[in-house]
């Protein structure tokens, strides 16, 4: 398309398309996750720290984020890429493909939720571990995909289900129940669960502990006496 100009040009400005940030369409129509978009200099990111007694040393998860549709209606923060560093090179070449593997997920658009089960889902022939807390790993893939979970609930992505008052106030009680009953020495929510406690089969958890007679879990809830 050729078009003429009649007037003396007096400036000029170049303008990059491929740094600008991702604009919503002439029609008005929101701005959709898809390959033809481009990379722009600069994305928002976080770094997760993953301490597996599988690795001598720690594994860095960096996550980055590109925003779409900025100051509308239709904002959304969706993940771009993702990269994982640590000092021990021995799983080099898995690390780095998948990566790329779930990097190209990503800018493929559409939903890329189902990423965080199916790494979860990865189990160790060795056998898992146990993180502080007694939560329980199958696989250092897994905890790759809970580190992916928890940051797609803080993007928004997934709905995040935190207990409510009445819950909370429920595994209190159990709790007390159970400490008191065993002189067990108290431990302050969050830094674990008393000792002995069993593996629970829903949250995978090591914090199920015999309560009046019943399996109750102290991190969730669950009971086998319903």
């Amino acid at each position: 398309m050729t078009v003429k100009i009649d007037k003396r040009i007096k400036s000029f400005k170049v303008i990059d398309e491929r740094v600008a940030p991702p604009p919503v369409s002439e029609a008005g129509a929101p701005v959709e996750m898809d390959e033809s978009l481009e990379r722009p200099e600069t994305l928002v990111g976080v770094t997760y720290k993953i301490k597996s007694p599988l690795f001598e040393h720690a594994l860095y998860v960096t996550i980055n984020d590109i925003l779409l549709n900025a100051g509308t209606p239709y904002e959304q923060r969706r993940p771009f890429e993702i990269f994982i560093n640590s000092k021990n090179m021995d799983h080099f070449q898995w690390i780095v493909a998948l990566t790329r593997i779930m990097s190209a997920v990503f800018r493929k658009g559409g939903d890329c939720t189902f990423l965080v089960e199916e790494l979860k889902a990865v189990f160790d022939p060795r056998g898992g571990y146990l993180k502080r807390g007694g939560v329980y790993m199958p696989s250092i893939v897994a905890e790759i995909g809970a580190v992916l979970e928890r940051h797609m609930i803080a993007i928004g992505l997934l709905p995040g289900q935190p207990l409510d008052e009445a819950q909370r106030r429920y595994l209190a009680e159990k709790r007390a129940a159970y400490e008191a009953s065993q002189n067990a020495v108290a431990v302050e929510p969050g830094d674990g669960f008393p000792p002995g406690a069993q593996l629970c089969g829903a949250c995978h958890t090591q914090a199920v502990v015999q309560v009046e007679g019943c399996a109750t879990c102290l991190n969730c809830g669950h009971s086998k006496c319903g």
